[in-house]
């Protein structure tokens, strides 16, 4: 079972058997457009978003390249109300220390996450071998189409590895503006004069 880490967080949903699929948002992301930069392996960002049953896979991890710091983007299908956070991480001092949210920016990078002020941010535990549940300030989340999550350091090793991320919250779907065409009813002659042709229907009328 996971474990709650923020005093927001909301451990109802923990005590209702099946409660990681019934809140898991895994279903709502658009996993295509998820996108990891300092990653190790191409699109082992990705690979880490798993549906909840398969949090505890051993395949798959994240693994930072060039330095510790990470940074996943990942946007939703609809509009969602994120109320945790859920990561699996290495157990060792690979594991990341410090976790920072971004709510809808599509152009965050390593320099922007570094300037721009945080929705919110959590200090990470360190795990053994188990899914951690990072609650939300709610109230800031409750309008979010895409999120960016920095991590910026970790407990000391050179390279920082994350093995499961998981949100957990409420999904609705994006309202669009309905595309409103308007057609002519009738069509109206003078709006569709030929050269010559007034003159013909003159000479043609006895």
């Amino acid at each position: 079972m996971a474990h709650c880490h923020d005093e927001h967080c909301d451990h109802d949903h923990d005590d209702l058997p099946g409660s990681g699929d019934q809140f898991s948002l895994y279903s709502r992301i658009d996993l295509d457009n998820v996108r990891c930069l300092n990653e190790l392996e191409p699109d082992s960002g990705k690979k880490i978003i798993r549906p909840w049953h398969d949090r505890m896979a051993t395949t798959d991890y994240l693994e930072s390249d060039a330095d510790e710091q990470l940074l996943i983007f990942v946007p939703f299908t609809g509009i969602v109300k994120l109320r945790s956070i859920c990561l699996r991480t290495d157990p060792g001092e690979q594991a990341p220390a410090t976790m920072k949210a971004f709510i809808n920016r599509d152009d965050m990078d390593f320099d922007a996450a570094e300037s721009y002020t945080s929705t919110q941010d959590w200090e990470l535990v360190r795990q053994q071998n188990d899914v951690a549940e990072y609650g939300t300030r709610v109230t800031k989340f409750t309008n979010v189409r895409n999120l960016t999550l920095f991590f910026p350091d970790n407990f000391g090793g050179d390279t920082s590895i994350i093995r499961y991320l998981g949100f957990k919250g409420e999904w609705t779907e994006m309202k669009r503006d309905p595309i409103i065409t308007v057609y002519e009813a009738n069509a109206n002659p003078a709006d569709h004069k030929i050269p010559g042709a007034q003159d013909k229907m003159d000479h043609s009328i006895q």
